[in-house]
């Protein structure tokens, strides 16, 4: 760790940015959890907000905080995490966030955080202040959680169509009505599980800088109220909700039935979960998108509005590098201004 341990009211500065981007977090991937439970009108979007802000909350009962670990210590080096990293890193993730939200692309908050500390870290200390390994685990998650998504969202629809080609379709609708409940709280444990805790692990990394945690410091070692705090300001960030967002995720990229929305909430909570197990901070938007048009392609790849589908995979390649120079230019500004700069 370079330099002194931050001081009280600089940690709770940058522990209320790291909340505030927690929040936004939650408030621009709500549509994530809710998008498809409320095109197929299976729940109203106050009752569907409600709902996914309830499992994102619990979500720290059913994983452990292995995400959080990777976050802290696997992207970049904690030896040059100082206040202007951490506060170039968050304002690149948060400001790329409400741009997208404002233009309604659903682009992903993971890795709008993941571009930022790296851009404020290379800004700081050149690429040899980053972790390759974490880099590389990310990276590949980038290309396979979207994959997984979308070849589980195809698997799971085409095993429901076989089971079920003999049944009335006004019974099966009756029945994913109800199971579509369960698929949307499952994903929304898996969102939460993934999601908040990449805030967890910024905030251990203010911690670390503060002095409170050692730079070496395992997942365990972060206190419960970190967890209770992230936990809390992504599921309130879910409950006030992203509207601009479902319109593009549960209407414009396919037509969804009930069955449709169960299988691809069921994928995308499939994959979240097995990311979370293993460490991997992965895009919650990546997955479900993913799994949606999965779902659509099995019916006919024409039912498939791959315009749209393109317009969302543009926001997913420009989200690191945009985060990344919003983080690096904010670095440099506050540095600067506190003659720190190259410190």
């Amino acid at each position: 760790m370079e330099g002194a341990a931050l001081g009280l009211p600089l940690v709770v500065a940058l522990i209320a940015l790291a909340l505030a981007f927690d929040f936004l977090n939650g408030f621009h991937d709500a549509a994530n959890s809710i998008a498809t439970v409320v095109s197929t009108r299976v729940l109203r979007p106050q009752y569907a907000v409600a709902w996914a802000a309830f499992f994102n909350f619990v979500a720290f009962l059913f994983f452990g905080l292995a995400v959080a670990g990777t976050i802290g210590t696997g992207v970049i080096a904690p030896r040059i995490v100082d206040a202007w990293v951490l506060v170039g890193a968050l304002a690149g993730a948060i400001a790329w966030n409400v741009i997208t939200w404002w233009v309604g692309l659903p682009s992903s908050s993971s890795h709008a955080l993941i571009g930022g500390l790296a851009g404020a870290a290379v800004a700081k200390g050149g690429f040899g202040a980053l972790e390759l390994a974490g880099f590389a685990k990310i990276s590949a998650a980038i290309v396979l959680s979207p994959a997984l998504g979308l070849a589980l969202g195809m698997l799971l629809m085409t095993a429901v169509s076989w089971l079920f080609f003999r049944t009335p379709p006004h019974r099966v609708d009756r029945w994913f009505r109800r199971a579509q409940l369960v698929s949307a709280a499952m994903y929304s444990l898996g969102h939460g599980g993934n999601d908040a805790q990449k805030t967890m692990g910024i905030i251990a990394l203010v911690l670390v800088a503060a002095g409170k945690l050692p730079p070496t410091f395992k997942a365990g070692d972060i206190p419960l109220w970190v967890v209770l705090a992230c936990q809390g300001a992504i599921a309130l960030g879910t409950l006030l909700g992203g509207w601009r967002i479902v319109k593009t995720m549960g209407m414009k990229i396919t037509k969804l039935k009930p069955v449709g929305g169960c299988c691809a909430e069921t994928a995308g909570a499939l994959t979240l979960f097995l990311a979370t197990h293993l460490g991997i901070p992965v895009s919650t938007t990546h997955t479900i998108t993913g799994a949606i048009v999965g779902v659509g392609a099995t019916r006919k790849l024409a039912a498939v509005r791959w315009g749209i589908a393109g317009r969302i995979v543009w926001a997913w390649i420009l989200t690191i590098p945009a985060s990344a120079a919003i983080a690096g230019a904010v670095w440099w500004c506050a540095a600067h201004a506190a003659g720190v700069a190259g410190g």
